[in-house]
């Protein structure tokens, strides 16, 4: 009798059980890994907008600060106004980035003297789950279950 080379049935669920052990165990810390990302690039996202209004108002001073459309341009940004300043590229200018959602209001006087900025998760509890804040002072503050404000603790 000719002897048969190849895997058995039962040596083939052994190896696929082990493999979705590993899934099971891989996949919830790639999720937390990418909230974590994404929360990471919210601050920064924060950071480069405080950056950009500050740079808004010493540039055109009879504004003030800005609402986040007047930060950003279209692409190609080739001359900068008031409307369009092109401090800020075409992704975070939209108000969408790595899973959040950014809202930027400036002061009702003219020139607005003070704005606040906030990065709320798109999807809480998948693209993030802390919530910023920020404003003229340039502190970034947290908030783990709601939109964060001005009396939440800074990072």
């Amino acid at each position: 009798m000719k002897k048969q080379k190849g895997f058995s049935l039962i040596e083939l669920l052994i190896v696929v059980a082990i493999i979705l052990i590993i899934a099971a165990i891989a996949i919830p810390n790639l999720l937390r890994s990418r909230m974590a990302a994404n929360e990471a690039s919210a601050v920064g996202s924060l950071r480069t907008i405080n950056t950009a209004e500050v740079t808004y108002s010493t540039t055109y001073p009879s504004i003030g600060f800005a609402a986040l459309t007047s930060l950003g341009g279209t692409a190609p940004c080739t001359s900068a106004s008031s409307t369009s300043a092109c401090l800020l590229d075409d992704v975070l200018g939209s108000g969408i980035k790595s899973g959040y959602t950014f809202v930027t209001a400036a002061g009702a006087t003219t020139p607005a003297v003070t704005y606040v900025s906030n990065a709320s998760p798109s999807v809480p509890g998948q693209s993030g789950t802390r919530y910023f804040y920020s404003d003229q002072s340039g502190v970034i503050r947290y908030n783990g279950t709601t939109p964060a404000t001005s009396g939440d603790a800074a990072l």
